[in-house]
């Protein structure tokens, strides 16, 4: 691979460099090179990587004949199956590669970030699906969607750089001020493509949720994060999925949905009231329905798999010692796309809240434990961290929510199904017993065989473990407040909330003043408030103030 110039003399954008080659060899080399040797010094194994190369004849768009396309399905490792492509053309030399997920649409849209710190991120494979966006945040650079990308960071960055360079020295000869503007971007990029412009945060976005960058085990404080989201009916429309939902009004113009029973654990049925979804902004869905808790409501919403008319079931549901919350699911009886999530309720808190539970024996695994979205989850001692928004809310017991975060890691290293956990046609045996390791430690936690802690950090203060010893203290328990930073508020959209009425009648931002200042500090300061206007009303008789006796008046 060519190396740019390691000196301190900047590259000026009117040199021709080497042609960049990505670290990665070019599909189409790859996918050319499966041969199989003659006699008997053939193995299985490559007789078996040919045999999946189909070669199609093809029409050629640069000189019109014909060429040849190669198709050859592989595994990524941590990924899923995907379609290497390779067009080539005898006739005019034209070639051209591409990557096309095998698999399914997924049910959620999912975005990468990942801060890249030293050289070994800079090998982290990247695949990009022709509905992904690749983003620099650094740069502020962005790669839309097009033609499906096999690479890596490295290879990611260059792509950009050599798109940028394009055209730049007849572009410093016809109009110096976009030259100077483009060439101020090209050089911290050239800094990063050689590592020496660490860190810098680069991210993935795909509605369709079959784009990706490689994890590895050693990531920690939020250095990777892979967050999924419900599509909007434009993403959906965009993807095929087709359009927006039908709506079955009634005679009054309010969209329907009928009423339905969900089984409950124990065999009863609870009872759904059904709602409905007001055609005009001003009128409000629930009006005039009183929420009971343990009472199941439904609510018409549109399926994120495929975008028909489906059902959202809610039931509120009030924990001892804690608060009221709001339990989700929707169940799709087109695709059977289903889905849950919790969601707390009440004020957002002055403070955050840091909880630490011990488990030391089979019975802390039982504890019921909340985990909401908003919600850092790490265990040092088994080298697990989940981050906010990673797996949405939960609320189920110590063992069924580190089982759910196995279950979930297993599924993204070695595939869904994968028993032999092969984890993809080219993961490395040492790679590979390093996530069985990993695992291992996971599991010997969920038996309770080893001793560890969980630390629940949310700036929300919504998350909740039980307390075994309630109303008294749990010894196994430590809870701690924190104040949030800017960067929280900014990221949780505290810093844009309008609570406080203006006197022109409208809201306004609500500056952080003299009454957080004092939740902070300890003590409520509209109780200190009435205190002072009860003393003031005590001193004033038929409307003439009173004066302190120690005072002097003039």
């Amino acid at each position: 691979m060519a190396e740019y110039d390691r000196g301190e003399e900047e590259y000026d954008g009117t040199e021709e460099r080497e042609p960049y080659e990505s670290p990665f060899e070019s599909l189409s080399k790859r996918v050319a090179g499966l041969k199989v040797k003659d006699g008997d010094d053939a193995t299985s194994q490559e007789v078996d990587a040919t045999q999946i190369v189909d070669v199609i004849e093809s029409l050629c768009m640069s000189c019109q004949e014909n060429g040849e396309t190669r198709l050859l399905l592989t595994r990524i490792p941590f990924f899923h199956e995907i379609i290497l492509m390779s067009f080539s053309c005898p006739h005019c030399g034209y070639d051209n590669t591409e990557v096309k997920s095998a698999g399914q649409i997924q049910e959620r849209g999912a975005k990468y970030t990942l801060r890249v710190t030293n050289e070994e991120d800079m090998q982290r494979q990247i695949i990009k699906s022709d509905t992904a966006v690749f983003c620099l945040q650094d740069l502020e650079i962005e790669m839309p969607a097009g033609i499906g990308q096999l690479s890596n960071v490295e290879g990611m960055l260059s792509k950009i750089l050599k798109d940028l360079e394009s055209g730049q020295r007849q572009r410093k000869k016809e109009d110096p001020e976009l030259w100077k503007k483009i060439d101020a971007i090209v050089q911290p990029l050239v800094k990063m493509i050689l590592s020496q412009n660490f860190p810098f945060t680069i991210t993935l976005d795909d509605p369709s949720g079959n784009s990706w960058i490689e994890p590895s085990s050693k990531d920690r404080d939020s250095k990777y994060q892979k967050s999924e989201y419900p599509r909007t009916v434009e993403q959906n429309a965009s993807l095929g999925l087709g359009e927006a939902p039908p709506s079955t009004s009634d005679t009054n113009g309010h969209h329907v949905t009928g009423e339905l029973p969900l089984p409950s654990s124990n065999g009863s049925t609870a009872h759904v009231v059904p709602q409905v979804e007001p055609t005009t902004s001003d009128q409000d869905p629930l009006e005039g329905v009183e929420i009971l808790d343990g009472n199941m409501y439904s609510l018409p919403t549109a399926c994120p798999g495929c975008t028909k008319p489906a059902d959202m079931n809610l039931q509120l549901v009030d924990i001892p010692y804690f608060k009221q919350v709001v339990l989700s699911a929707v169940l799709c009886l087109h695709c059977n796309y289903r889905s849950s999530d919790v969601k707390t309720g009440g004020e957002v808190p002055a403070k955050g809240k840091r909880i630490y539970l011990d488990v030391r024996d089979p019975q802390d695994l039982r504890r019921d434990i909340l985990k909401s979205e908003t919600c850092c989850l790490q265990i040092e001692e088994i080298q697990v961290e989940v981050t906010p928004g990673t797996m949405g809310g939960r609320f189920t017991t110590v063992e069924g929510l580190l089982t759910q975060i196995r279950d979930t890691m297993k599924r993204t290293i070695f595939d869904v199904g994968d028993d032999d956990k092969e984890g993809g046609d080219s993961m490395p045996a040492e790679k590979r017993q390093h996530w069985d390791r990993f695992f291992d430690k996971i599991d010997q936690a969920i038996k309770g065989e080893l001793e560890y802690t969980i630390l629940l950090e949310d700036p929300l203060a919504n998350s909740y473990v039980q307390n075994l010893c309630a109303p008294d203290p749990d010894p196994r328990i430590r809870e701690e407040e924190f104040v949030r930073s800017e960067e929280m508020d900014e990221e949780l959209g505290i810093s844009d909330m309008k609570t406080k009425m203006g006197k022109n009648g409208e809201y306004e931002k609500e500056e952080i003043g003299e009454k957080e200042a004092a939740v902070r500090a300890g003590h409520d300061i509209e109780e200190e408030k009435a205190k002072a206007a009860e003393t003031i009303k005590q001193t004033n008789v038929a409307g003439v103030s009173k004066e302190p006796e120690d005072s002097t008046s003039i």
